[in-house]
């Protein structure tokens, strides 16, 4: 069991198999020499984690840090290949996460090449929303610190809260004792895409 805030695995460890997350969440991030973080990921219950290190030997790309209360389970190397060899399924299971996971980070890498941060954090205010439906007046609770969304947008705190600060003014949205309050859902998706507020 792991309490809020402890390593799952740390970078650059050697893989020694797989895991699967039965309870909980994990949050898969690199932190710079600076301290600078970026969080890749976060994944919940039933997700597997350390498959590329998995297969090419090297060590984990990222620090897997759990972010509640979180029960892992441990399959060792040698037993996930014997499943992979005897079970074909399996290991176009592993694949198809491991391509999921490739077109994630691809859409990061672009985020952080091409796209400014208002641009970055609508898209991030837009995804959040998909779980509810999205009108005027519609509230998230993100629950997480300016810090937190510098680290998931690839950015720092200060370029976060301006761009907070920019969709404020421009009418996007609101912000309300810890939430955010969609107030013009199509400007907001239309800057999600790379359209003007």
């Amino acid at each position: 069991m792991l309490r809020p805030g402890q390593l799952l695995f740390e970078e650059g460890a050697p893989c020694q198999g797989l895991f699967i997350i039965a309870d909980g969440a994990i949050e898969v991030r690199q932190i710079s020499l600076r301290g600078r973080e970026q969080v890749f990921h976060s994944e919940g219950p039933e997700a597997t984690l350390g498959e590329a290190s998995l297969f090419d030997r090297g060590g984990y790309i990222a620090s897997a840090v759990a972010i509640g209360p979180t029960r892992a389970l441990f399959l060792p190397r040698a037993d996930v290949l014997d499943l992979c060899r005897r079970r074909p399924a399996v290991a176009v299971a592993i694949l198809e996460v491991m391509a999921q996971r490739v077109r994630r980070f691809a859409s990061l890498v672009s985020d952080l090449a091409f796209r400014p941060i208002p641009e970055r954090l609508a898209r991030y205010i837009g995804d959040a929303a998909i779980s509810h439906p999205v009108a005027a007046g519609t509230e998230l609770d993100l629950r997480l610190t300016q810090a937190q969304l510098a680290a998931r947008l690839g950015t720092v705190r200060e370029l976060v809260a301006r761009a907070l600060s920019q969709l404020e003014e421009s009418g996007v949205i609101a912000r309300k004792r810890g939430r955010i309050v969609i107030r013009d859902p199509t400007r907001l998706a239309a800057l999600a895409r790379g359209g003007v507020t």
